[in-house]
């Protein structure tokens, strides 16, 4: 059996794991709202801060401008008062004087993990019994928090639950029946300028979505994604509080992780946050996604080894290459092409209908066709990327560097 021969098989699951990929993405309930029946419990919001940027300020506006008619307190923790967003987040304060929201000094690195180390010190002073974690680069909707709350108070039945858990602790497994721990939601990377920022936004706005659903069709969530999270403080405090993982790079993983561990369910709100990253460089999105890489194999290592066969333009392309190497085509101007050059170019033609599809879906935005050729640019450059995160433990974060241990921890290279 020669090479050509022997790609046939992952270039066809390539394709049907990017069939599975847009059906999962299809049947999904994306932006779309619920009826909140009256159930708006208190909210304690906290909002872990260093540094701005153009889009900072928006970005914390939507917080205090949310649409909430329950109580909401909203805590801001920095670590330097000399941070330049702390004379940012004084203005916005003055513009919403109503709203029950502070500043936070947070000088203790009480972890690696430099945002997590002022989660520490913030979740003592949270008000309520349902905490709301998010990035400062997160643009919300008005309703967000409304809609957030609404799995929090049903039953997996429909009916009505009441804002605490009931009383006895969490129970020992997770499964459909178990009460709500935490709520996340999907984002989108938005503001994408340079033609290496869009290429990652293709990797966030077509795929990365899309394949939490594929994971969530085989088995309950067991993680949570980190731009919104909204969890119960009985299920946090189980789990040793915000202290348990402050040496961890993956403090969204970690979180859903044991939440669900601890016997609580994971749900996913449809309603979508923009998130504005600063532009980056090609040079600045590789070391972003290596990081991104070696985070997630050092927490789920299976999962992410088997992700390269879903590269739906690795495989089609590689079957297409050998293909022609050795001599299974006819020449370009001779008479035409053989079937097994067309199924490859219609692998290829689909991979890339399927990722602009997925992405308007997520966007709200037309596909921009001349961009298409960011979704192959795409794939080959996370083949290198997969192989990176298999190279090494060493990462970049916030400008400094660390070393990923095996159980995900950080340690300061």
């Amino acid at each position: 059996m020669n090479l050509h021969t022997m790609l046939v098989g992952p270039a066809l699951l390539s394709a049907g794991l990017t069939v599975w990929q847009w059906l999962a993405g299809r049947r999904f309930p994306l932006h779309q709202r619920t009826a909140n029946r009256g159930f708006t419990p208190g909210l304690t919001l906290l909002k872990p801060l260093k540094g701005a940027d153009a889009h900072t300020a928006a970005c914390l506006r939507s917080w205090l401008a949310q649409d909430y008619p329950g109580d909401l307190q909203v805590l801001f923790g920095v670590a330097d008062p000399a941070d330049p967003v702390c004379e940012l987040v004084k203005r916005l304060l003055a513009e919403f004087p109503g709203r029950n929201a502070r500043l936070v000094l947070c000088p203790e690195r009480r972890g690696v993990n430099a945002k997590v180390a002022k989660l520490v010190q913030l979740q003592p002073l949270a008000a309520h019994d349902l905490l709301v974690v998010s990035d400062a680069d997160v643009l919300a909707p008005p309703d967000l928090l409304t809609q957030l709350v609404i799995p929090f108070g049903a039953q997996p039945d429909g009916s009505a639950r009441s804002a605490h858990p009931p009383t006895g602790g969490a129970p020992s497994t997770c499964g459909p029946t178990s009460p709500v721990g935490l709520v996340n939601c999907l984002y989108r990377l938005a503001g994408a300028a340079s033609a290496a920022h869009r290429c990652e936004a293709v990797a966030v706005n077509a795929d990365f979505w899309s394949q939490v659903l594929q994971a969530r069709m085989l088995k309950p969530q067991d993680f949570a994604l980190g731009a919104v999270m909204a969890v119960r403080r009985e299920a946090l405090e189980q789990i040793g509080g915000f202290a348990a993982f402050a040496d961890h790079l993956a403090d969204d993983y970690e979180l859903g992780h044991r939440v669900a561990r601890a016997g609580w369910r994971v749900e996913l709100c449809p309603v979508v946050v923009d998130c504005y990253d600063p532009p980056r460089s090609w040079g600045q999105v590789w070391a972003h996604q290596l990081r991104w890489a070696r985070t997630i194999r050092v927490c789920q290592p299976g999962p992410y080894f088997l992700s390269l066969l879903a590269n739906g333009t690795l495989w089609p392309l590689l079957w297409l290459a050998t293909g022609v190497a050795a001599g299974n085509t006819r020449a370009a101007l001779g008479g035409g092409l053989t079937p097994p050059v067309l199924l490859a170019v219609a692998l290829l033609a689909m991979r890339l209908l399927v990722a602009l599809d997925l992405q308007r879906r997520l966007t709200g935005s037309s596909a921009r066709w001349r961009e298409g050729w960011l979704v192959p640019v795409k794939d080959l450059l996370q083949v290198g990327v997969w192989a990176g995160a298999f190279a090494g433990r060493r990462i970049e974060w916030r400008g400094e560097r660390y070393r990923l241990r095996r159980d995900g921890r950080l340690q300061r290279a």
